[in-house]
């Protein structure tokens, strides 16, 4: 999903999110003590590794990690917790109680961190909450699951789209463009679960997230979108592969149609703009190289 750079507002139907900013003790006598003149809490050392190891592993556009980068990338995140980015179970957005009926629930986003070659953003999405159908061109990208409980559903693609000749193709949409893709996956995650990586051309590049419960995905994108740079985000509609499968050259085995769909490339639809909030978590400390 495409996130936009530069300064992102905080908006007030998700200010909610909040951040765990104070730290809380208990005094022997049972009552609770506040500590008010702190010093500024330390980064999460999760969080600080995860950055350093993100500077060695990502080499800007055009590269793809290697295999035991990536395995030491993966197990920096399968260890993380929402806390190390300052969040929590209890916070209002996990917990909601006036859910206003009717309106769209809105996906927001925040940036941990972005340069040329990677970005490290939050996913906040509310129950039943979308992020439609989406690729991520010449893109690595690492989500992990902090809180919450979601249905993905990947593809990747076994042909570019391309023109057919077929006339219910024609039919359905006149200058349709069709790819055919295989199901990569169609499951429920439940937090905390394993980190998912998806590659330039594998993995799973093209995705759809579906909050059950109110979640929050950590995402490492390397490299980040970048219009200039050709990796704009595109949006698809998944059909079943006998839809229009007569009109094309690719066939697949017998029983093995489910795994198979042709995906039309959309319009942005209208219900999938995010909202940017500010980052109020720790802060990652910038080293020098």
């Amino acid at each position: 999903m495409e996130v936009e750079r530069g300064d992102r507002p905080i908006v007030r139907h998700v200010s909610r999110v909040g951040y765990v900013t104070k730290v809380i003790g208990k005094r022997k006598s049972g009552r609770v003590k506040r500590n008010i003149n702190m010093k500024p809490p330390k980064v999460p050392m999760a969080l600080q590794q995860l950055f350093l190891t993100c500077r060695d592993v990502f080499n800007g556009p055009g590269t793809i990690p290697l295999p035991h980068h990536v395995n030491k990338l993966r197990l920096i995140l399968d260890k993380m917790k929402a806390e190390d980015v300052g969040l929590s179970s209890d916070l209002q957005f996990f917990n909601p109680t006036n859910v206003v009926k009717g309106t769209p629930p809105r996906v927001t986003h925040t940036t941990i961190y972005e340069c040329t070659n990677f970005s490290l953003c939050i996913f906040f999405i509310p129950a039943s909450g979308v992020i439609p159908l989406h690729n991520h061109p010449g893109m690595t990208v690492f989500s992990k699951l902090l809180l919450g409980k979601m249905h993905i559903k990947s593809y990747d693609w076994v042909d570019q789209p391309a023109v057919s000749n077929d006339k219910d193709v024609h039919s359905f949409r006149s200058s349709s463009q069709l790819g055919l893709a295989k199901l990569k996956a169609d499951s429920v995650f439940t937090a905390p679960c394993n980190t998912s990586v998806l590659y330039p051309t594998t993995g799973g590049n093209i995705h759809a997230f579906t909050a059950i419960t109110p979640c929050a995905v950590l995402d490492v994108i390397g490299p980040p979108y970048s219009k200039e740079d050709g990796r704009d985000c595109s949006y698809y509609k998944d059909h079943p592969y006998s839809s229009f499968s007569n009109g094309f050259k690719y066939e697949v085995e017998e029983g093995e149609s489910t795994c198979y769909a042709w995906l039309e490339e959309i319009e942005m639809p209208e219900d999938s703009q995010m909202d940017g909030i500010e980052y109020l978590g720790p802060q990652i400390m910038e080293t020098s190289c």
